[in-house]
C-alpha cells in the first residue's frame, strides 16, 4: 500500500471478534461494521475498469475509494476522478498515495457522506460501495442531473439480482420495477468474498446501470404508490389486493379529496402536474426486505358491501381491473408496460395513488 503507515486504532475493551472489530491491513484498520471491504485482487480491478467502458475524456465519480486500488486504474483510464470518502483516515491515505505523482492533479477528494453531499458533474460512476447504502445511493444517482452515461457498482449479490430480476423471477420486486423504470440494468460480474480484505460475509456482483433518456412520462409518486400496493402481497392476485379494506380506504380518500379540490378550484384531473421527484422511488427500501411476506397472516379484511357508498367505490375499482383484465394476474408476473397500463386505467377513472 502506498503512503506512510497510519496509527492503528486501539480496539475497544470488550469488543467482540465480530463485525465491529477493526481488521488491520498494511497499517490501516478496516471496519466491517462500516462496510469497509477493500478490493485486493488486481485482476478483478482491471476487469471492472475494462467493463466500465471508460473514455479518456470522462470525469469519473468513485464512491468509497478506500486506499485507492481502484482509484489508480480509474485515473489512468479517464480524464479525472472525483472520489467521495467518509473516513478521514482513508482520505489522508488516498492523498498520500498520489501526492507528487503525475496523477495527483487529476484527483479531487471530497470527504463526507455521499448520501448528504451535493454531487458535482460526472460522466460515469465506478464504485465499490458500503452495502448498507445500496438502495438510497442507487436512487440518489438516478435523480442526479444532468444524467450520467452509466454507473458500474459493486453490490451485495442478492441486491444485485433484485435489480436485474425480470417478471416471474423469484427476486422480482418493487426495487426491480422502480429501478428498471428509470434505467437499463445489466449484470456484469460475480465476485467472491475472498477478493476483499477483510472478506465480507456475502458474495458480491458488479452491475451496470444506464439511465433511460428520456424518462417515461409518468408521475413517479403515483407510480410508486401503485407498485407499493401491488408488491405488498406480490403473489396474491391483483383482484384480491384491491379488495382489501385498507387499500380501498386509501384510494377512496384520495378520490374524494381530489374531487373536492377540482370542485373548489375547477382544475381538470388531466392537468395534475407530473411529479419529477425520481428519488421518491427509492424511499423506504430496506436493503433486502423490499416486499412484505406473502405467507404472514393478513388482517386486511375485504370491504363489507353493506356501506352503499363504499360498495360503489369498490365496484369502480374492480371495474378498472376488469377492463384491463388484471383481476386474476399477479404482481410478480406484471411487466413495466402492464404497470403503466394499469396506472393509466386507474387515472382515467379518476383514481389516484398520491
Amino acid at each position: 500500500m502506498a503512503g506512510g503507515k497510519m496509527r492503528r486504532d486501539k480496539p475497544h475493551r470488550g469488543a467482540s471478534a465480530g463485525g465491529s472489530n477493526p481488521h488491520f491491513q498494511g497499517g490501516i484498520s478496516f471496519h466491517k461494521s462500516k462496510g469497509q471491504h477493500i478490493l485486493k485482487n488486481p485482476l478483478l480491478v482491471d476487469s471492472i475498469v475494462q467493463k466500465a467502458g471508460i473514455k479518456s475524456t470522462d470525469v469519473i465519480l468513485e464512491i468509497g475509494p478506500g486506499t485507492g486500488n481502484l482509484t489508480k486504474k480509474l485515473l489512468e483510464a479517464g480524464k479525472s476522478v472525483i472520489a467521495v470518502e467518509l473516513d478521514p483516515r482513508m482520505v489522508l491515505e488516498l492523498q498520500r498515495r498520489f501526492q507528487g505523482t503525475p496523477l495527483s492533479n487529476r484527483l479531487k477528494v471530497i470527504q463526507g457522506d455521499v448520501l448528504k453531499c451535493d454531487l458535482p458533474y460526472f460522466d460515469i460512476c465506478v464504485a465499490n460501495i458500503p452495502y448498507q447504502i445500496s438502495s438510497p445511493l442507487t436512487f440518489k444517482l438516478l435523480a442526479h442531473r444532468p444524467l450520467f452515461r452509466a454507473a458500474v457498482i459493486m453490490f451485495q449479490r442478492e441486491f444485485a439480482m433484485r435489480l436485474v430480476a425480470q417478471p416471474g423471477d423469484t427476486l422480482y420486486c418493487r426495487l426491480s420495477v422502480n429501478t428498471q423504470l428509470l434505467a437499463r440494468v445489466s449484470h456484469l460480474l460475480k465476485v467472491g468474498k475472498n477478493n476483499f480484505r477483510p472478506p465480507p460475509k456475502v458474495d458480491s456482483s458488479v452491475v451496470r446501470i444506464e439511465p433511460r433518456k428520456p424518462l417515461a412520462p409518468v408521475n413517479f409518486k403515483e407510480w410508486d404508490g401503485l407498485v407499493r400496493i401491488c408488491f405488498n402481497r406480490k403473489n396474491k392476485t391483483i383482484g384480491s389486493i384491491f379488495r382489501q379494506k385498507s387499500v380501498l380506504s386509501l384510494l377512496e380518500k384520495n378520490y374524494r379529496t381530489l374531487q373536492a379540490l377540482q370542485l373548489a378550484e375547477n382544475v381538470p384531473s388531466e392537468d395534475v402536474e407530473m411529479a419529477l421527484d425520481v428519488s421518491a422511488l427509492g424511499e423506504t427500501f430496506g436493503d433486502l426486505s423490499m416486499d412484505a411476506d406473502d405467507e404472514k397472516d393478513d388482517d386486511e379484511m375485504e370491504v363489507d358491501d353493506g356501506d352503499a357508498k363504499r360498495s360503489e367505490f369498490k365496484e369502480k375499482v374492480l371495474a378498472v381491473l376488469k377492463e384491463g383484465k388484471y383481476e386474476d394476474k399477479r404482481s410478480s408476473k406484471l411487466t413495466q408496460a402492464d404497470f403503466m397500463h394499469l396506472l393509466s386505467l386507474f387515472n382515467k377513472a379518476g383514481i389516484h395513488f398520491s
